[in-house]
């Protein structure tokens, strides 16, 4: 079977929940036995987003083989269920840089570069790759981040334009997805908007076969088959989503519209039968709860809860699990101090320092893990978090008032937290540890026994490290190494003995829980906070 290509754009205005849909048709077509792969094209000329404040852009998703993407691609992998690569996610300013890059290796042969062909070509080289890899997929979905009429995301629709007569009419699928309004003041849906999309969209050469309408209100039929008449496709084409109660709902009340059946229907893929009841399982738990406990995240970008949303998406899954609802705290760690933090915690059952860079928010953060610790309050520092549960320690239990990372304090007497000999800084990202790396678990340690294996891999992204000049000294105090790298010496994870739930762990769990497959660490998490609330 040839490869089938679906082009997911959007229209009206900006995150209207593209990446979502893309992750929930992949979803529903992995139901019925296909293989697929989803990447994302952001028009932006940043070559990732990985020097991006969360802030610009919500947090940093990190792949196996250390590529760091939007944060899309977490809602492709957690939707799907399979592990992306580098060729899932396509800047401008990625395929800029290999254009000029080849240019100046004279590879054209002195031809003149211009955004047509060369550009485009490009962009068209990082769609088929996919298609052209080991185990190859299926379907491969595509989703073109901004809107229709950006300028920027131009060139990414031409080259998308190509693909239908390069590839074929019964191999490439358009859906668009718009915004239709409700005016409150008219008391009235609007479809206008959504035709002078499609009317923009037609502009280009791009006609879509599919559109999928989002409004916070049901569609009327009559205002379906106003845009299905408007916008030149037959009525069955055109299907409405609402907001759900969860993003998980989505893949649920797509199938429900027909839409899956309707790509498989255009593209010639048999409609085989499926079972979704797994689906339905998870979102039948997450909205049916009946315990629940409140998590303290404290971080530096609380106000943009997506600088977070892979921690937040597992601590969701943890408590699928457990059939317990998580309620998010979002505590700035700035503003911690020692007068505030027992009120601030009053109400808390567990608490979670994620990473992060640089010194603003650390003491905060220090005050917090001090809390967590000496109160038996479930904790899970990740990254950052592990580095000042390890200086909170040297601190508070060891007495080494100075001690510190070099991040914030290269003159400390006691760098617990340092860079490993050699590295340096002349260009951000490329002294960091990023993607898997294996680690080895200590046996009969807490965080052994919640994976129930010795040896486990984890995905990365940090650059300082556990100073292992100090290993001894943190070992004598109580400390406990419960994981290493085994191929450097590395310091993974550590944890407190006779605390119900103290680790520290140096990677990113987040980044590979699943909803039908949580992560042991933030499943025992969701756990242990129940325990701690049902007992305090």
């Amino acid at each position: 079977m040839s490869t089938k290509f679906i082009f997911v754009t959007g229209g009206v205005v900006s995150s209207l929940g593209k990446g979502i849909i893309a992750a929930s048709l992949g979803r529903l077509l992995k139901e019925r036995g296909y293989k697929v792969s989803i990447q994302k094209f952001d028009p932006y000329i940043n070559v990732d987003p990985g020097t991006m404040s969360p802030y610009q852009h919500g947090e940093i998703f990190i792949t196996d083989d250390g590529t760091e993407t939007d944060l899309d691609l977490g809602h492709y992998e957690r939707f799907i269920d399979e592990n992306l690569t580098q060729a899932a996610h396509v800047t401008s300013g990625k395929v800029y840089k290999t254009v000029i890059d080849r240019e100046r290796r004279g590879e054209y042969l002195g031809a003149t570069i211009q955004v047509i062909p060369h550009i485009t070509n490009e962009i068209k080289r990082n769609i088929l790759n996919v298609a052209r890899l080991d185990n190859a997929p299926d379907v491969v979905i595509t989703e073109i981040g901004g809107t229709v009429g950006d300028i920027e995301s131009q060139p990414f629709l031409e080259a998308i334009r190509q693909m239908k007569t390069e590839v074929g009419s019964n191999n490439c699928l358009y859906i668009h997805v718009t915004l239709v309004p409700y005016l409150n003041a008219a008391g009235e849906i609007k479809t206008k908007p959504t035709q002078h999309s499609v009317r923009e969209l037609g502009g280009i050469g791009i006609y879509p076969d599919i559109l999928v309408c989002r409004s916070t209100v049901p569609l009327s039929e009559g205002a379906l088959e106003r845009i299905s008449m408007f916008c030149n496709l037959p009525r069955e084409q055109v299907f409405q989503n609402l907001n759900g109660k969860s993003i998980y709902e989505v893949p649920l009340m797509l199938n429900e519209e027909g839409l899956d059946s309707k790509v498989c229907e255009l593209l010639g893929l048999e409609n085989n039968n499926y079972d979704l009841g797994e689906w339905k399982n998870i979102v039948a738990r997450l909205l049916n709860t009946k315990d629940q406990v409140n998590i303290a995240i404290i971080g530096k970008y609380v106000e943009l809860p997506n600088a977070y949303l892979s921690v937040v998406e597992s601590l969701s899954h943890g408590g699928i699990y457990n059939d317990i609802k998580v309620n998010m705290k979002w505590v700035s760690a700035e503003k911690i101090n020692d007068e505030n933090i027992q009120e601030t915690m009053d109400d808390v059952d567990g608490i979670i320092v994620p990473g992060g860079f640089g010194e603003r928010g650390l003491e905060g953060k220090l005050i917090a893990i001090q809390y967590a610790r000496v109160y038996n309050i479930p904790f899970l520092g990740i990254s950052l978090g592990m580095q000042m549960a390890v200086v909170e320690f040297a601190r508070n239990v060891m007495g080494w008032r100075d001690a510190h990372t070099t991040e914030a304090n290269p003159h400390t007497t006691y760098p617990v937290i340092d860079l490993l000999p050699g590295q340096k800084l002349d260009k951000l990202g490329e002294t960091m540890r990023l993607g898997k790396y294996r680690c080895s678990l200590t046996p009969d340690t807490h965080v052994q026994k919640i994976y129930g294996s010795l040896e486990i891999d984890e995905r990365h992204r940090h650059r300082y490290e556990f100073n292992n000049n100090y290993i001894k000294q943190f070992v004598d105090a109580g400390l406990v190494i419960a994981g290493k790298n085994p191929d450097n010496n590395l310091m993974e994870i550590i944890e407190i003995k006779d605390h119900p739930f103290f680790i520290g762990v140096q990677f990113h769990p987040e980044f590979k829980s699943r909803p039908n497959r949580p992560h042991p660490l933030f499943k025992e998490f969701v756990k242990c906070a129940k325990h701690y609330k049902d007992n305090k």
